[in-house]
Formats: structure tokens, sequence, C-alpha cells
């Protein structure tokens, strides 16, 4: 008998009607034999209707009362589903994660776990009950409610699934698993059967939406295998795995993109030890994360150096780099913020070459410039013009023949 920790977000419970989906999604589970925990999040809409209630007394509301305040809307929902898995004859038991002693942080609105007792959810689970835990929240040493940020019940459920050592934990979303791109972008994309956590948390970070990057992470530091499914359609999902020797087949898993992209350069700054510091200690003061970096060679004791920022930062960061191009005496400041960001993914790149130059020459192909270039073991990311992202990343698609098994 497996033990399967299962995920449902805000979607998967938005109406009662959904609720009862769900229980019916756990009564198959229950009837091929498995224990099962559920995590749910709030219904669609709930957190955010609750942070509106908070910001209309306070336009920033104290954080312990706020974690109070939303924390409630996962209690709604799994007392809710209790009552619909009670209905499907199955034993069922709700609990808060206060209840089950979700030991976190004081950090409230953003903990991090810290522990977690199992001991209340084993002994449900021997009385033979389906365990529903509400996902997002835990306690701290003093026993405040803690909530764990946006997307903090992908965390609970993990973190769960890892204290409690199940054999598996699934992601129930609104998409039937992670694809090679986004199929809204290139219609063919094909939904992967398996990818790794390290590829996983490389299309989280780019920009593939799919799950929280946190959750990601503690799966694979826990060795807890991750499934992405459909709340609402039958199938296999994909499955978040450690990498195995087939997988070294495979170049290319996936591409992502990132749209909220600006480039800044400034040009014509000294050419010595420290500048770089400069310019960008700058920006990070300002709290400005910085991505992509680009230093030229140096001609006449000068240099060229361009840097990425999120498109929100645009205007402070250009305002930031004009005043640091006065005491630098440099040439020039120039911005774009009509760029974005195209990144193929995939660990096969450590033991196959030529990734780079089939990359460059189908975006060549198209007649599209790349701005700039950033390479890991396991990516390379391009800058090109905004106007490009769809047919770039079409063309990437097909030339490295995503579409095929």
């Amino acid at each position: 008998m497996a033990l399967i920790v299962q995920k449902y977000g805000g979607t998967s419970v938005g109406s009662v009607d959904r609720i009862k989906n769900v229980a019916a999604k756990v009564k198959k589970a229950r009837a091929q034999g498995h224990d099962v925990i559920v995590v749910v999040s709030a219904m669609s809409g709930e957190t955010n209707r609750l942070i509106e209630l908070a910001k209309a007394i306070n336009e920033r509301p104290d954080p312990r009362e706020l974690d109070v305040l939303v924390s409630t809307g996962e209690q709604v929902t799994i007392a809710l589903l209790c009552m619909a898995l009670l209905n499907e004859g199955l034993p069922a038991q709700s609990y808060t994660g206060a209840q089950v002693h979700i030991l976190t942080d004081s950090a409230f609105t953003k903990a991090r776990i810290m522990d977690i007792d199992g001991q209340r959810i084993r002994a449900s689970l021997k009385e033979g009950k389906v365990v529903v835990v509400a996902g997002f929240q835990g306690v701290d040493s003093d026993g405040n409610i803690t909530t764990l940020g946006r997307g903090g019940s992908d965390t609970t459920a993990v973190a769960l699934a890892a204290a409690l050592k199940a054999d598996e934990c699934q992601i129930y979303t609104d998409v039937d698993g992670v694809y090679t791109t986004d199929p809204r972008v290139v219609p063919e994309a094909r939904r992967l059967k398996t990818i790794t956590f390290e590829e996983m948390l490389e299309m989280a970070s780019l920009g593939s939406k799919v799950l929280q990057i946190r959750s990601v992470e503690f799966a694979g530091k826990y060795n807890v295998p991750l499934r992405v499914l459909s709340s609402f359609e039958e199938g296999e999902g994909t499955l978040i795995t450690f990498e195995d020797n087939q997988m070294e087949q495979v170049q290319i898993s996936g591409i992502a993109f990132n749209r909220d992209e600006a480039k800044l350069t400034i040009l014509g700054v000294p050419d010595q030890p420290g500048v770089a510091a400069r310019i960008l200690g700058a920006v990070g003061q300002a709290n400005i994360e910085v991505d992509m970096i680009i230093q030229n060679v140096g001609r006449d004791n000068t240099t060229d150096f361009t840097f990425t920022v999120h498109r929100n930062d645009y205007s402070k960061a250009l305002e930031i780099l004009k005043a640091t191009a006065e005491q630098l005496n440099a040439r020039e400041v120039s911005g774009d913020n009509k760029i974005v960001k195209i990144s193929l993914v995939g660990v096969g790149m450590r033991s196959h070459a030529g990734v780079a130059g089939t990359m460059f020459k189908a975006l060549a192909d198209e007649g599209i410039n790349i701005r700039m270039i950033s390479t890991s073991e396991i990516k390379i990311s391009v800058v090109v013009d905004e106007k490009y992202l769809e047919l770039g990343v079409r063309a990437l698609h097909s030339a490295f023949n995503l579409a095929q098994e």
C-alpha cells in the first residue's frame, strides 16, 4: 500500500461541484489501495478577497493579524472537502496547519517550514481515515498562526510528503503536466512524461509558472517524487524526479521564456577594478535584482557594461544608472524595455555538443538578432527584441524537434 500526498489548488476547489470532483478523485486513489493525505488551498479568489477586506481597514495591515485572517480561507476548504468525502462513504478528518504542528519561523506572510510532527496524521491514517490538511499555513514556536506566502500550499504538500516518507506527491492544477513550452505559443508543444528537479527549477525560474520554485527545491532536497496532474482530466501528468540514464539521450527538455525583461547599458566607463561593483552596488541597494550581465573588452582604457532587470524596475534602474554614469564620467547611458528572454533547458546539454550552434542558426534563419547570451551547465538564454518572442520560440521548438518523443 502506497502513501500518496495529493495537493489541490484554488481553481481545483473553486466551487462546491469542484470540491465534489476532488472527493471523487480521492475515492479513486483509495479504491486502488492507497493511503491518502490531501492538502488544499483556499477556494479561488478567496485569499484576494480577504486581503482586500484587510486593506479596507488598513492599507498596510499588521502581518500577524493578516496571517490570522487569510489562513481562514483554507479552513473553509478542508471542512467542505471532508464533508464531501464523508458523503462518498470515506472516513475523513480535517486539520489546520497548527493542529498537525507544521512548525515555521515567525516571518509572518512569508514563513518557512522548520519541522513537521507527523504523529497525529499517522494516527488518523492508521484508523483508515483520509487526512485533509490546510495548505499555506503553519504555527510558530509561540503558537502564532503563520502563512507561507503565495503558492505555499505546494510547499506544504511536499514538506508533508518528505516528513511522512510518502511514495509520491501529486500536485493537481489546471494544466495536465509540464510541457516542452507554452502550448498557447506553440500548439504542438508536447507534455513531458518526466523532467528532472534541476530542469524544473530552471524552467520555473526562467518563466514557467507550473510549480512554485520553493516546492521544487524542497522536493529535490528531500528526494520526494513530484507529479503534476490535471484536476479536470485524466492522465499520467509529468513526473519530476532525479536524472536517469535515459535522460542523457535528450538534448533539450523545454523552452522557457520571460516577457518581463528590460536591459540597460552604460558606455565608456573606466576599465579598472571596482567599476562593476560601483555600477551594480547602487542598483542592488535599491533592491533591484539583476539577471544577465555582459562587459565588453576594454578599449582606450574604457569599457561598456550591459545588464538586465525586471521590466517593472526599468525606470528606477535607469535613473540610478544615470547618476552613477555622472560619478564615473561615463560617455552615455541607454536602455530598452522592449526585450524578452528565451531559454533552452536540458540536462542533456552536459553530454551533447552543438546545442548553442543549433540555437543560434535557428534564430539567424528567421532574421532574429541576439542581443545578449547567458549560459549555465543545463541552460542557454538569449535576449531578443520583444516582437520576435513567438517566432523565436516556435523556430527553436522546431529546430530541436521537441514535438517528437
